[in-house]
């Protein structure tokens, strides 16, 4: 395999500076990317990097401005019931994990936080459990009202039934993310102890509903390769989805994991610019474990084609029990998104969803 993409490569990219705020040709695009171009330029480096950035950011402007979506976050229990090795918080470790589930109280207040800051996006995470149908779609017809206006209520609470997807987007919800984490099967089933067939068959389950959909990868999962992250693109596409993310992988304390080597920043980044290139309108997210590997690793987001952040409103007296990848995690506040929004000379957005 080739450390750096080939001459005809590079003729493509130069070509894409050229189509300016006209946008990416349609017709040539999908050409373009596919397992074999995606992981030529997963590893590109300095100024083939650049080049590439630099088309991303294109691509990204032409249909978005130089806008980032702002998206306020709760996260409602950190109680799951799959045994991803990846995650603190998996099965294995609820018993020796504080847990906690937010009151529809709490809920509401956290939400009320979220409008006050301007933010018209109220993002429910949690672990996969099946409670989280009834906590959140109780609390969503609530939100709503109190919006009082346009607002996208943003579902991220794992594998559920028909049942409860419709159940949820009849209560308001109007997006839903289910990441797929590895598109490579075995490996998949390997690190998340689940099925990876029944994950695919949810993601399909959502966007026949209705919702806005979105999934995402980790980079530098042990044992996935290159083209498996080639894959995740492809298969992101395929779906119909209309957002997706990459994460570096984080090696968190307390799983089995714990010792492998952290995920490559670069081929992170690399892998959002090779996104926003194949689907100009996708929403793609800078996400907080690129600051946790990197500090300014979400301004780096930015500047690889990213226009998505996300910042944590969860009650403080919880939010430390969140252990998503750890008690070290890089914890997302408004003056840090303001400062790298500004730095990177774009402006926040509402939701385009609503």
């Amino acid at each position: 395999m080739r450390n750096e993409p080939g001459a005809s490569q590079i003729t493509v990219v130069q070509s894409m500076d050229k189509w300016g705020a006209k946008g990416l040709p349609s017709h040539v695009m999908p050409c373009f990317w596919n397992r074999t171009t995606i992981t030529a330029w997963l590893q590109a480096k300095d100024d083939q990097q650049q080049r590439l950035f630099a088309a991303a950011r294109q691509a990204r402007r032409s249909n978005f401005g130089d806008r980032v979506i702002i998206r306020g976050l709760v996260e409602v229990t950190n109680l799951c019931r799959v045994n991803c090795e990846f995650c603190p918080m998996r099965r294995d470790n609820t018993r020796g994990n504080t847990i906690f589930e937010l009151s529809e109280a709490q809920i509401l207040e956290t939400a009320a936080k979220i409008k006050e800051s301007g933010i018209n996006i109220v993002f429910f995470q949690a672990g996969e459990v099946k409670k989280t149908t009834q906590i959140v779609g109780k609390v969503l017809p609530k939100i709503r009202a109190m919006f009082d206006g346009p607002v996208e209520l943003l579902l991220c609470l794992g594998n559920k039934s028909e049942e409860e997807y419709s159940y949820l987007k009849n209560q308001g919800a109007t997006s839903y993310i289910l990441k797929h984490e590895t598109s490579d099967p075995k490996l998949n089933e390997k690190l998340r102890h689940a099925s990876f067939a029944n994950r695919i068959e949810s993601l399909r389950t959502l966007v026949r509903t209705g919702y806005k959909v979105g999934t995402g990868a980790i980079a530098g999962l042990p044992g996935q390769t290159l083209e498996s992250l080639a894959d995740d693109l492809l298969l992101a596409r395929d779906l119909g989805t209309h957002m997706v993310s990459a994460s570096p992988f984080i090696p968190a304390p307390d799983t089995p994991l714990a010792q492998h080597p952290p995920g490559d920043v670069n081929i992170t980044l690399n892998f959002i610019a090779i996104a926003r290139l194949m689907n100009p309108g996708w929403l793609i997210p800078s996400v907080s474990a690129l600051e946790t590997r990197a500090s300014g690793g979400q301004s780096a987001g930015l500047a690889a084609g990213a226009n998505v952040l996300t910042v944590n409103f969860t009650p403080p007296v919880e939010r430390k029990n969140y252990l998503i990848y750890g008690k070290d995690r890089y914890i997302v506040r408004n003056d840090h998104v303001n400062e790298i929004i500004s730095n990177s000379g774009m402006e926040r957005m509402a939701s385009v969803f609503v």
